[in-house]
C-alpha cells in the first residue's frame, strides 16, 4: 500500500466511521476509568450484553478509589452473570494498587499500565489510545478479521505466533494523528460490516483496499487452526437443608470463577451413580453425611474450554459439622437471603426452581 493509499484508507474509514458509529456510554467520555472498565467488559461481552452491566457498575463504583475500597464479593455481584470473573478480580487488585503505589492516577504509558493485573498488550492500547491518545495500535479479534481479509493473511488468527504478523499489518494501516479514533473506526468496522459470517462488503468503505474482496474469497478469512473437542464433566451438587437453612460455599479467590459462591458437590467418577457421587463430594469437600436425596434436575452449561453436565440434588443433613477441604467459606442461609451472593451461571439454571419449591411450600 502506497503512502497516497494509505491515507485515503485512513479518510475513508475515518469518515465512515464519524456517520455509523454506534453511539455507546463509553464513547461519549475520556474519563480513563469508564473506558478500562468497558474495554475489559468487552474483553469477552458482547456490546449489547455489557452495556446494562457497564451502566450499573460505574454507579456502584464511580471512580477508582471507589472500586478499590469495595469488597470483592460487591464487585463478584456486579459482575454476576458476564462470565469470565478473573476480568472483575483482576480489575479490582489493579484498582487498589494503583490507589495504593500511584496515587490513584491511572498511569499513561505503556510499561506502567501493561504491569498491572489482567491488563495485557489489548487492554493497554485500548485504554491509553482512547483515554490518552496515545499512538498504540490496538488488535482485537475485529481488528484481526478486518487486517486477515483486507491481506489475505494465511496464518492463523487464534495462534500467538501469527500475533506479530497481524500487529506489523495493523502498524502499517495506523494513523498516528488519531490514534483513539482510528482504533475505534477499524474495531467498530470488524463489529458492524467485516462480520464472521455474511460480511457486508457491499457497504464496506474500504472494499476497494481488500484483496479478499478483490478475490471474492471474503469467508475463508480469518485462517483458524479448528480447536480440540470440548470435554464434558458430569457434577453433582447437593442442595443441603438444614431446618430451614441451606447451605453454600466460596470457592477460592484464584482459578475458575475464584470467589463465586456455589452449591457444595463435585465431579463424577467413571462408573459412579449420581447420588452416590453426591453422597461421597458432600463428605470430602464438606465432611457432612447426607440422606433423603431427591433429585431436582440436571443442568447443562458450557464454559470456554469445557462443558458440565450437572445433576442436582434435595436433600438433609444425616450427621457432622461442616468442616471444609476445597471451598474458602461456608453459610447456612435462607433460601430468601441467595440473591445477596454472587453465584456462578450454572447454578443460576437452577435456583429459580428452588425459589419456585419455597413459595410453593410457604403458600
Amino acid at each position: 500500500m502506497t503512502k497516497k493509499q494509505l491515507k485515503r484508507f485512513q479518510e475513508c474509514l475515518l469518515l465512515w466511521f464519524e456517520k455509523n458509529q454506534r453511539h455507546l456510554p463509553w464513547r461519549e467520555t475520556k474519563n480513563p476509568f469508564f473506558i478500562w472498565v468497558s474495554e475489559v467488559m468487552l474483553q469477552q461481552t458482547q456490546v449489547k450484553q455489557a452495556l446494562d452491566y457497564y451502566e450499573n457498575f460505574i454507579t456502584k463504583f464511580p471512580n477508582i478509589h471507589c472500586l478499590a475500597a469495595a469488597d470483592l464479593q460487591d464487585v463478584l455481584k456486579a459482575w454476576e452473570g458476564m462470565g469470565y470473573y478473573a476480568r472483575a478480580r483482576n480489575l479490582h487488585k489493579a484498582s487498589q494498587f494503583i490507589v495504593n503505589e500511584m496515587n490513584g492516577a491511572i498511569p499513561e504509558d505503556f510499561s506502567s499500565f501493561r504491569r498491572l493485573p489482567g491488563a495485557g498488550d489489548y487492554i493497554t492500547a485500548a485504554v491509553l489510545s482512547l483515554a490518552f491518545d496515545k499512538p498504540h495500535p490496538v488488535v482485537d479479534g475485529n481488528v484481526k478479521r478486518v487486517l486477515s481479509r483486507l491481506f489475505r493473511i494465511d496464518a492463523p488468527a487464534n495462534t500467538s505466533s501469527a500475533n506479530k504478523i497481524y500487529h506489523a499489518k495493523a502498524d502499517l494501516l495506523f494513523d498516528q494523528n488519531k490514534p483513539g479514533l482510528f482504533n475505534q473506526a477499524l474495531m467498530e468496522l470488524g463489529a458492524i460490516i467485516c462480520r464472521p459470517k455474511n460480511p457486508r462488503c457491499n457497504v464496506c468503505p474500504v472494499a476497494s483496499f481488500c484483496l479478499a474482496f478483490e478475490a471474492n474469497d471474503q469467508e475463508n478469512f480469518p485462517k483458524r487452526i479448528r480447536s480440540r473437542e470440548t470435554p464434558e464433566y458430569h457434577i453433582s451438587v447437593a442442595v443441603i437443608f438444614n431446618n430451614e437453612r441451606i447451605l453454600i460455599t466460596r470457592r477460592q479467590s484464584d482459578g475458575l470463577l475464584g470467589g463465586l459462591w456455589e452449591f457444595p458437590g463435585g465431579r463424577r467418577q467413571e462408573g459412579e451413580a449420581t447420588d452416590v457421587a453426591c453422597i461421597r463430594n458432600i463428605k470430602e469437600k464438606v465432611n457432612l453425611n447426607i440422606s433423603s436425596l431427591n433429585f431436582l434436575t440436571q443442568v447443562n452449561h458450557a464454559y470456554s474450554h469445557f462443558k458440565i453436565k450437572v445433576d442436582v440434588f434435595c436433600c438433609l443433613v444425616k450427621s457432622g459439622t461442616v468442616v471444609l477441604s476445597g471451598p474458602a467459606d461456608y453459610r447456612w442461609i435462607l433460601l430468601g437471603e441467595i440473591d445477596q451472593f454472587p453465584f456462578h451461571a450454572a447454578h443460576h439454571k437452577f435456583i429459580p426452581m428452588l425459589k419456585e419449591l419455597d413459595q410453593n411450600r410457604n403458600n
